[in-house]
């Protein structure tokens, strides 16, 4: 399951690999050895635009501890990607646990220690060379492994893309100057409302949508600030049900959510994370060349990404009739264009 020196990637995210336990509000029970974490989710949202032999292109680190379970090593197995599956048979698989209650709050600890990535995991591997990189870390981590990945990388030809998600604990005013500092290292900054509004001890909250005009303002502050090594980067803002903010120099445009309503979505787990790997597999293919002019076609494929991953507890069911792949019945791009139909007659908030 490794991938080899042939193979071209084109993502890797450093999120980690974890084993989920996940308890809701009563009477519904709880669900244990789920595969969850922000590497394994965005890797789907890549994987959903990845059929074999396009698969093979996603790449992402999968640690396994003493305690991990056989059927997960099969489920990672139908993948077909280009997953490095790392043995640490001396100590336990990173283990999570996910709390559900009213009024969508959600609560996270980890249960056994966790093995953070950094860019010393992808040396002697083809990961060193995707095409775009998906790092969740604080403001001066991301610039550390930014820094390093391209050290590693020496005289490449071509930057890869590095898509930034802030990770929550530190969307605080303190860490506002070294986000700044961050945003000018990245190609695409993607924090949800919350976060965002965390920077600036503002919140995004309004009654009975997020608040559109303070996330525009916030975001205008970013933009000004410069995002990427020449300015020229993107910015897109999560916000759950009101779908995503999408901003470049060039245009600013919100776009709804998917799922229009509550009654498809099983659970949120893995949403925000999916997104991303659809976003970079958009930003990668979804025009005629790869980079930031096809920032709205990769918010369209984050976003049905996304929507895949909250259907059901833990990961979408993926099917294959011959060459043809569905993920929970869906063909995938019968999703996109039902989705771009739908959005020729939106209306901007």
């Amino acid at each position: 399951m490794t991938a080899t020196n042939g193979d071209q990637i084109d993502f890797c995210t450093l999120g980690m690999f974890i084993i989920d336990e996940i308890e809701f509000a009563p009477p519904k029970p709880p669900v244990k050895d789920i595969v969850g974490g922000a590497g394994s989710y965005s890797a789907l949202g890549a994987r959903i635009f990845s059929p074999p032999p396009q698969s093979k292109s996603v790449g992402w680190i999968v640690d396994c501890g003493s305690d991990f379970p056989p059927e997960l090593r099969e489920a990672i197995a139908q993948w077909q990607t280009g997953v490095v599956i790392r043995e640490t048979p001396d100590r336990l698989t990173t283990r999570g646990w996910n709390g559900y209650g009213e009024n969508e709050h959600r609560a996270f600890k980890y249960m056994t220690p966790k093995l953070r990535l950094d860019h010393q995991a992808l040396i002697n591997t083809p990961l060193l060379w995707s095409r775009s990189f998906h790092l969740i870390c604080s403001p001066l981590r991301c610039i550390d492994l930014v820094s390093s990945i391209l050290a590693l990388q020496g005289a490449s030809e071509q930057r890869p893309l590095f898509i930034w998600e802030p990770v929550p604990d530190l969307c605080v005013p303190e860490e506002y100057d070294n986000c700044v500092q961050a945003l000018r290292h990245v190609d695409v900054v993607s924090p949800n409302h919350g976060e965002l509004g965390g920077f600036f001890d503002r919140d995004t909250n309004g009654q009975d949508h997020v608040s559109y005009r303070l996330i525009e303002h916030l975001c205008d502050q970013w933009m000004q600030s410069g995002i990427g090594p020449s300015g020229a980067g993107g910015m897109i803002v999560r916000c759950g049900k009101d779908g995503c903010l999408v901003m470049s120099k060039k245009s600013r445009k919100w776009m709804p959510a998917y799922h229009q309503s509550a009654e498809p979505v099983v659970d949120p787990t893995g949403g925000g994370n999916g997104f991303l790997g659809g976003l970079a597999m958009g930003l990668i293919r979804g025009g005629t060349l790869p980079g930031l002019e096809n920032l709205e076609e990769a918010a369209i494929w984050g976003s049905i990404s996304a929507s895949l991953a909250i259907e059901q507890v833990g990961m979408p069911l993926l099917e294959r009739t011959g060459d043809e792949e569905t993920w929970n019945g869906v063909r995938v791009f019968d999703r996109v264009a039902e989705f771009k139909d739908r959005l020729n007659k939106y209306v901007q908030p």
